[in-house]
C-alpha cells in the first residue's frame, strides 16, 4: 500500500473543521485507500474504532443503505455520544438524494464528515447548492512520479520514468507483478467500468435534471479517443463534430458537447482554458484537454498517434495540479506558453519540451517566454540534461529532477 502523504496532510489540515471534506477523482486513483490510511492515523492518534463509521457503497453489504433515510438511521444509531465521530462515506454519488443525509449529519455538532465521489456531478448539483460554503474539495489524482518512484526503487530514474509514461500512475498497476504484460487488461477493465458506470449514473438522473441521454457507447469511446490523441492541442466542440462526421457519422455539436461532459465529469479528462497573457483575459475558444492517467491514454491511442512531447506536457500539467496551482494555457501574440500557473498570487510561466539540444527547438521554445514583458518567473522543463541553466532569467530544468523536487 503506497502512502499518499500529500493527501493525508490535506485531510489532517481540515480535520475537525466545520466543513465536509469531499475527496474527488477518477475511479481507482486511490480514494478508498486514502480514507483507510486516514482512519488508521486517527486510531494511532487515540481515536477509538467505535468513533469511526465507514461505509463503502460499492460493497454489497451496504446495498440497503443506498436509501438515504436508511443511511442516516444507520449512522445515527452508531454515533458515540459525547465524543467526536468520524463518518466516511465512500462513492456517495451512488445514494439517491445523498445530499439530504449528508446535510442532516453535518448539522450535528459531534460529527466530522468525509465523502468521496468519482463524478464531478457530485459537486455541481444539489449538494453544492445545499452546502454552499460548507465543504472543501480535495481533487485526487493517480500517483505522481515521486510516489511511483518511491514504490519502484529499482533501476534508474530515467528507466522508471519511461515505465511511468507507459503504464501510468493508477496505484494497482504499480503493485502488479509483470505489469507490462497485465497492464492493458487491467486498464481495459478500468476504462470500460468508468464509461459504463457514468452512463448508468446519467441514466438515473436524466429524468431529474434534463440531461441528454448518453446511450451510444461507441460514440462516447470515439470521442474519448479523439481527446486522448489531441492532448496538448487546442480542441473545440466543432472540431470534434467535424472529425466524427468525416469518419462517416453525422453528429451535432450539441450531442458532442454532452458526450464531452460525460468524459469530463468522471475525471477522465481535465479541460484547461486559454489565457491571453497580454490582454489579461480568458479566451472562450479552443480549450485543451489533459487526461488523468497516461496508462489510459496509451490504452486508448494507437501507437502512430502517440507523441512523447504531449505525454510529457500531460505529466507536467498533472503535477502542477497536484501542487495546487491554477493552470491556464498562455497565448502570447501568435505563440503559446504551455502553462500559466498561479498560486497564492504568484505567477509562473512554464514551457515543456522533450529536448532543447536542437538549436531550432531551443529558439522556438524560449521565444514565447522572451516575448513576455513582466517579471514573473519563467522556466522550461525538458528531458535532456545538457541545456539546464539560466538564459537571461529563463531557467531550464530537467523535468525528472523537477518531478522528484531535486531542483
Amino acid at each position: 500500500m503506497i502512502k499518499r502523504t500529500d493527501y493525508l496532510n490535506e485531510l489532517n489540515k481540515w480535520k475537525d473543521e466545520q466543513v465536509i471534506k469531499v475527496v474527488t477523482g477518477i475511479r481507482r486513483c486511490g480514494k478508498s485507500t486514502l480514507l483507510e490510511q486516514f482512519q488508521t492515523e486517527l486510531v494511532s492518534n487515540g481515536i477509538s474504532r467505535e468513533q469511526i463509521i465507514a461505509v463503502n457503497f460499492e460493497a454489497l453489504e451496504f446495498e440497503e443503505l443506498l436509501d438515504y433515510k436508511k443511511l442516516y438511521a444507520y449512522i445515527v444509531d452508531k454515533i458515540v455520544p459525547d465524543k467526536k465521530n468520524y463518518v466516511f462515506l465512500d462513492e456517495i454519488q451512488m445514494v439517491n438524494d445523498y445530499q439530504k443525509a449528508v446535510d442532516s449529519l453535518f448539522i450535528r455538532d459531534n460529527i466530522d464528515i468525509y465523502i468521496t465521489g468519482s463524478n464531478a456531478y457530485l459537486l455541481s448539483g444539489e449538494l453544492a447548492t445545499l452546502l454552499s460554503g460548507r465543504y472543501v474539495e480535495i481533487n485526487m489524482l493517480p500517483l505522481s512520479f515521486s510516489e511511483y518512484r518511491s514504490a519502484k526503487t529499482d533501476g534508474s530514474d530515467d528507466a522508471a520514468f519511461a515505465d511511468y509514461l507507459r503504464l501510468g500512475g493508477l496505484p494497482y498497476i504499480v503493485m502488479l507483478d509483470d505489469a507490462n504484460e497485465k497492464a492493458d487488461t487491467y486498464l481495459e477493465g478500468i476504462y470500460n467500468t468508468i464509461i459504463i458506470k457514468d452512463i448508468e449514473e446519467r441514466q438515473k438522473r436524466k429524468d431529474r435534471d434534463g440531461k441528454r441521454n448518453i446511450n451510444d457507447i461507441a460514440l462516447l469511446k470515439n470521442i474519448a479517443r479523439f481527446l486522448a490523441s489531441s492532448v496538448g492541442n487546442p480542441v473545440s466542440i466543432k472540431s470534434i463534430a467535424d472529425y466524427i462526421t468525416s469518419s462517416g457519422r453525422k453528429v451535432s455539436q450539441n450531442t458532442v458537447s454532452e458526450y464531452v461532459s460525460a468524459l469530463v465529469e468522471p475525471y477522465i479528462f481535465y479541460p484547461v482554458e486559454r489565457y491571453d497573457v497580454e490582454g489579461k483575459q480568458l479566451l472562450k475558444q479552443n480549450q485543451k484537454y489533459y487526461i488523468s492517467d497516461l496508462g489510459l491514454r496509451r490504452y486508448m491511442v494507437t501507437k502512430k498517434n502517440y507523441d512523447l512531447g504531449f505525454s510529457l506536457k500531460n505529466v507536467v500539467y498533472l503535477e502542477l495540479k497536484r501542487r495546487g496551482y491554477r493552470i491556464n494555457i498562455g497565448k502570447v501574440g501568435s505563440t503559446e506558453v504551455d502553462f500559466v500557473t498561479e498560486k497564492n498570487g504568484n505567477v509562473t510561466y512554464v514551457q515543456v519540451t522533450a529536448s532543447m539540444t536542437d538549436e531550432k527547438t531551443f529558439e522556438r521554445e524560449i521565444a514565447p517566454l522572451k516575448a513576455i514583458r513582466d517579471n514573473h518567473p519563467k522556466k522550461i522543463l525538458t528531458l535532456d540534461r545538457f541545456t539546464a541553466g539560466n538564459y537571461d532569467g529563463i531557467t531550464v530544468e530537467n523535468v525528472i529532477d523537477w518531478l522528484l523536487e531535486r531542483v
